[in-house]
């Protein structure tokens, strides 16, 4: 079994020490999220903390970890007698981004199910999870029908596994912990509100903590026991703190002063419902324990604040997670309760040694706080960007508004999402076909089909089927997927208009909200000047998107074909990469072409290739005043797509946008 690298033995990152440690103190602050860049001992510290955690009594036998003190009276594995228990190491069960249904919640045998009535049950991750932790590293890369299941489980403290009838439930209560780089993407706001705290990390900027990262990490690959074991002390020591806290936490008294900051905290930042309210109750109590005292304090309730609110404020995907701490201080200073202790004593929190700490405090390039707008230039703000006669700065997008779903036709088989329809796990039962594998969703009337005509055959003899292997069907089903969907945005000088880029960027960061709705991947090519340029590569993450949009500057000649030559280019990369993932391409313009010699029909040639490959596609014409020459719509025919106007494309104008989008296509390519 590989040496764990020790808890104590990380370099810095007190806030993220100082979340995991709560919850080992006090599991119903419910879990950590921890967000930042790659190579910053996110999971290095979680998989860590598993060793600090206190043993676990469980029934001898009971696969699903039943306390003897309260046995589950439901539990699969029971009816458990009153024998004593045995003590196991707390458990941290990692969930692969990649991870089936059934590996999740577990498995039924339907073959014997079906055959012998019994209920043959293999438990999952989520049963070896009981009162452990589950670690699902990326957590935002996790598939939907996943996190539907999480959600399931969080919600109600228990798996329930049904397959026709045959239906298991066992006791699921775990500490959730997830790690995600926010340049992959964003979580389901379900998911996010799930996550008790959340911490920022980055990795230091000071050369000598660097170089003390980079020391014990040497050592530790070179001896990872003689390394471990050289921090024991410090290991027992946390160990023995956090059991103390556990000990002394129901003793911890939690004032009406301190629940009055807390109320007024949630309210003065607009969190949604009141999970805000409890998770701070419990994480400003946890705060006290930590630090030996049986008060909470209003340093504790500052720093529960900081760890749980700032994952809860977020408007909207693209607002960046943090805390004005100047309108925290106010609130708790106007709210303040008189029954506190003045006197915070010398252990007063402190990362995980217990002093000040500051968590949940945003970095230095983590952007404006909570999405605040305020540094953004207004139109006509700043000075004009290096690239040539007439380019002008960035304008600032319009506010954003709910489009039209845009979607390809026919039936894909990429990732699940929520755009285009799809041959997926999940969704409506559409037929069956042989299991290719392990069965996973039995198709009950054709598996009982497929075995009646072999019952004489097989000596039946009673009132049960004689089911074989070869008999069983599996359900197709179909649902949605998440598509590619490629930006190919026209920032020439024909679009330099400050108005109508400010309505062009508003139009372009609403479908990059309903991408992200819908769980797509994205990317952005511009083209303008001489050349075009891919702005952004194929991603999950639609934050990235939104601020190379918001930078992007306008300015002179329209290289169109550029643009489509690129986007094409793009396609064809992305194809290797991920072939499942049907595109839809967007392109934003006007239509207008120029630059070069016959750029109208270099421009028609480059769109055709689209239309050869029955690419879907869609042209937001942004063609504005009295005289309109319609070039946009010629484009979408080249493209074999279709043609919308910015009001078109909003959600409550034009019925039917889809069936457009979808039927012209289709329809120019018969012709």
């Amino acid at each position: 079994m590989t040496t764990p690298f020790p808890f104590t033995a990380v370099v810095g990152q007190d806030d993220l020490r100082l979340a995991l440690l709560l919850n080992a103190v006090s599991p119903a602050v419910g879990g950590v999220l921890v967000r930042g860049e790659k190579g910053t001992a996110k999971s290095t510290a979680v998989r860590a903390l598993s060793a600090l955690l206190p043993e676990v009594p469980v029934v001898p036998g009971c696969r699903f970890s039943c306390d003897p003190a309260a046995p589950d009276p439901g539990c699969p594995d029971g009816p458990h007698g009153s024998g004593g228990g045995a003590a196991r190491p707390a458990r941290m069960v990692e969930l692969p981004v990649g991870a089936s249904e059934d590996r999740l919640v577990g498995a039924l045998d339907i073959e014997r199910a079906l055959a012998e009535g019994v209920k043959a049950f293999e438990p999952g991750l989520l049963a070896d999870a009981h009162r452990g932790i589950l670690y699902v590293d990326e957590v935002n890369l996790l598939h939907d029908h996943l996190v539907d299941l999480l959600l399931d489980a969080a919600a109600m403290g228990a798996s329930y596994v049904e397959r026709e009838g045959v239906s298991v439930r066992h006791a699921a209560r775990f500490l959730l912990v997830g790690t995600m780089n926010p340049e992959e993407g964003e979580l389901r706001p379900q998911l996010l509100d799930r996550f008790g705290l959340t911490v920022e990390v980055a990795a230091s900027r000071e050369p000598d903590q660097r170089v003390e990262v980079v020391r014990r990490r040497l050592a530790y690959d070179d001896d990872p026991a003689g390394f471990a074991a050289r921090w024991a002390g410090e290991e027992a020591a946390v160990r023995a703190r956090i059991a103390a806290a556990r000990e002394l936490l129901p003793q911890v008294r939690l004032g009406d002063g301190a629940l009055r900051q807390i109320a007024a905290t949630c309210a003065a930042f607009e969190v949604d419902g009141m999970r805000a309210d409890i998770v701070m109750a419990r994480t400003a109590t946890a705060l006290a324990a930590w630090a030996g005292r049986t008060d909470v304090l209003a340093e504790d309730v500052r720093q529960a604040a900081l760890l749980a609110l700032p994952h809860r404020r977020r408007r909207n995907p693209f607002d960046a997670p943090g805390l004005d701490e100047d309108k925290l201080d106010e609130t708790l200073e106007e709210f303040g309760g008189d029954d506190e202790d003045p006197d915070p004593g010398p252990d007063g929190p402190d990362g995980p040694d217990g002093g000040g700490g500051g968590g949940g405090e945003p970095t230095a390039d983590s952007g404006p706080q909570g999405g605040d707008t305020a540094s953004r230039p207004e139109a006509g703000e700043g000075e004009p960007a290096p690239g040539g006669a007439g380019e002008q700065s960035a304008v600032r997008a319009s506010e954003p508004f709910r489009t039209k779903v845009l979607s390809v036709p026919g039936i894909g088989e990429g990732a699940a999402g929520r755009r285009s329809r799809a041959r997926t796990e999940q969704g409506r039962t559409t037929g069956a076909r042989r299991p290719r594998g392990a069965l996973t969703k039995l198709h009950l009337a054709a598996t009982v089909q497929a075995a009646a005509p072999h019952q004489r055959a097989r000596g039946r003899s009673g009132p049960g089927l004689v089911v074989r292997r070869d008999d069983l069907r599996q359900a197709t089903r179909e649902g949605r997927e998440g598509n590619l969907v490629l930006f190919v945005v026209d920032a020439s000088g024909s679009m330099a208009a400050r108005q109508r880029m400010g309505a062009v960027k508003g139009a372009v960061l609403s479908l990059l909200l309903d991408a992200y709705q819908r769980r797509d991947k994205v990317g952005l090519v511009t083209f303008r000047g001489s050349a075009a340029d891919v702005a952004l590569p194929p991603t999950s993450s639609v934050d990235a998107a939104a601020a190379r949009l918001e930078s992007l500057p306008t300015g002179g000649r329209t290289p169109l074909a550029a643009g489509l030559l690129k986007a094409h280019d793009v396609l064809r990369v992305e194809r290797l990469r991920d072939p499942a993932r049907r595109p839809l391409v967007v392109v934003v313009t006007d239509g207008r072409a120029t630059g070069g010699p016959e750029p109208v029909a270099l421009a028609g040639r480059a769109a055709r290739l689209f239309a050869a490959e029955s690419v879907a596609s869609v042209v937001v014409d942004c063609e504005s005043g009295p005289v309109r020459l319609g070039l946009a719509g010629r484009l979408a025919g080249e493209l074999g797509g279709t043609a919308v106007t910015l009001d078109e494309l909003r959600a409550d104008s034009i019925a039917g946008l889809v069936r457009d989008v979808q039927g012209t296509g289709a329809s120019r390519r018969a012709a």
